[in-house]
């Protein structure tokens, strides 16, 4: 584990081929297996992450954040069977979309170690949260190093599981 006032990164690896994490971490419809914070219902969205630009969208729960609320998520990397990773933003009160994230990200690193093992890291970085009211709202980290080593474990189970 590293972190600093900006990032938290959790490692581990994982007894399957880099190609299917990959596969499982850019399909939305199942992120919900994987989250260790819980707050992760289900995806709006059943096609697989293909490219940098994309943007999915999420049905979330946290008592935080007031209960229900749904992201939307721009997919800002992407490298086939490497790293994919998004930055959220929550729809506003009335439905309306976002039209750009607010700086958080959430970005998965994968380093193959032979055939069936893979290196994982999970990093989750606010560095480029600029607005002082989101940063004191939100607390960050709003999700603690425990729920990500969580979503590493989840991770490790979900892919064994097509």
């Amino acid at each position: 584990m590293t972190s600093n006032e900006t990032h938290v990164t959790v490692t581990r690896t994982i007894d399957a081929p880099a190609k299917d994490l990959f596969s499982l971490l850019t399909l939305p419809a199942r992120h919900h297996e994987f989250d260790g914070s819980g707050t992760v219902r289900n995806s709006d969205d059943t096609e697989r992450i293909d490219k940098s630009g994309e943007k999915f969208v999420m049905n979330m729960h946290r008592d935080a954040m007031g209960g229900d609320y749904r992201t939307h998520n721009f997919v800002t990397a992407y490298d086939e069977n490497k790293m994919v990773g998004w930055q959220p933003a929550p729809e506003a009160d009335d439905g309306t979309a976002p039209t750009e994230p607010l700086g958080w990200e959430w970005l998965y690193e994968l380093k193959s170690q032979g055939a069936d093992s893979t290196e994982v890291s999970l990093t989750y970085d606010w560095s480029k949260v600029t607005d002082e009211k989101l940063l004191k709202q939100v607390g960050f980290p709003a999700i603690p190093e425990e729920d990500l080593e969580q979503s590493l474990n989840l991770l490790a189970a979900a892919v064994t599981n097509p």
